[in-house]
């Protein structure tokens, strides 16, 4: 079977709610995918971030592999010997006194989501079913029912109604929009954002926002929640994006890297006076925190700690930026970003649009994708070497030449 055999067959018979680029992958290797014809790309999507420690990192796959030979599932029915050493491990790791594990980035918002209004119902003494989370415009925190209902992109919650009530959506990046609602609302019990906005297109929020909006939800009484699924775990420059202005999440959402894409793992942290306020048979996961994923989770930890990736992600990204920067092209309008979560905002030029350069870049070998149709996101796994980078810039500096 060739390239186009294998997409006719998933079109075929899967569901039509992705749309990828024309590529079919077979293999993947540190900073490199092979398709099925045997050729190798340069992989700069890394799967949302959850690739930050590189394809098939030895050290998270012998820890499946390892854990596969000994038992990989309880169902939480039953205690398992490696679970609690998980939830040590990474509450050590982040600094919290409590973790509930998750599969799923979206199952993990939701998590969050439930912690807050129980929170609010039991410790702040809002009036039961009158909870309200704030929530930012251009956000993207998952695909389900509830989390769609938070949204303002019509792609994502158009025609998928009736929607989920209790939330106030406000402008991204405007701390007094966030403060006139917590003056006027007194049922608001937590403030859920993204510290960098993924989907939106890598949108980065002026220096001293996070702070200036943590320090307004204290002021009110409102839990500070942090999707930090796609910008966690080092994507940025630093463990958390978070950190960038001292900020410690009351609840913390990770995903994606926390198993290095091996097999789904999230988290929800908190401290005890949170998290204990949900009881035993009031939320849970079959397969959240099964032993398969403790073992992934502890070791792809072990990897962003062991191998410097945050400083590394930090030293890359600013290369990259600089790079790009300097590179003056007619359909370059903007390159931002953080650590080496990073985005080119393109200008259209004679109806060619970011769609139609990843298509290039990928014949020229490396792998990007568009968001909107206007945006390029540029995320390698967080391993990438100087060398590597510096090809791939001449990869992208190449590509827009032929444009």
């Amino acid at each position: 079977m060739n390239t186009e055999d294998f997409i006719h067959r998933e079109e075929y018979y899967g569901a039509h709610n992705y749309h990828p680029l024309p590529v079919v992958l077979s293999k993947g290797e540190g900073v490199y995918v092979w398709d099925v014809e045997g050729k190798r790309y340069y992989d700069f999507l890394s799967g949302y971030s959850a690739l930050s420690q590189g394809h098939r990192h030895p050290k998270i796959i012998q820890a499946l592999k390892d854990q596969a030979d000994r038992l990989t599932l309880v169902s939480r029915a039953f205690y398992a010997d490696v679970l609690g050493e998980y939830e040590e491990f990474a509450c050590d790791f982040f600094g919290y006194e409590k973790l509930l594990p998750m599969n799923t980035g979206a199952e993990a918002v939701e998590t969050a989501l439930k912690l807050a209004r129980r929170w609010g119902y039991v410790r702040k003494d809002v009036p039961e079913n009158e909870g309200v989370i704030v929530v930012c415009s251009e956000n993207f925190h998952g695909r389900t029912i509830t989390i769609i209902s938070m949204s303002t992109d019509p792609s994502s919650f158009s025609q998928f109604g009736p929607y989920t009530p209790g939330f106030i959506k406000i402008p991204y990046d405007n701390v007094d929009a966030l403060r006139r609602v917590l003056a006027e609302e007194p049922n608001v019990v937590g403030f859920l954002l993204e510290p960098i906005q993924g989907e939106a297109g890598v949108v980065v929020p002026r220096e001293g926002y996070l702070k200036a909006c943590y320090e307004a939800c204290k002021e009110h009484g409102v839990l500070f929640i942090a999707d930090e699924v796609q910008s966690g775990i080092a994507r940025t420059g630093k463990l958390l994006a978070c950190d960038y202005e001292d900020v410690r999440p009351d609840i913390l959402i990770l995903g994606k890297a926390l198993s290095g894409g091996v097999t789904p793992v999230s988290a929800v942290l908190a401290d005890d006076d949170i998290m204990l306020t949900i009881k035993p048979g009031e939320h849970g996961s079959t397969f959240g925190g099964n032993p398969l994923a403790c073992k992934v989770g502890i070791a792809a930890l072990q990897v962003v700690k062991e191998e410097k990736l945050a400083e590394n992600a930090q030293k890359m990204g600013e290369l990259f930026r600089d790079s790009m920067s300097a590179f003056k092209h007619p359909m370059i309008q903007e390159v931002r970003g953080k650590g080496l979560l990073n985005a080119i905002v393109t200008k259209p030029k004679e109806g060619v649009v970011a769609w139609d350069i990843c298509v290039r870049l990928k014949d020229h070998g490396l792998l990007a994708k568009p968001t909107h149709d206007h945006i390029i996101r540029f995320t390698p796994p967080l391993i990438i070497t100087e060398e590597q980078m510096q090809a791939c810039l001449q990869i992208i500096k190449d590509t827009f030449n032929e444009f």
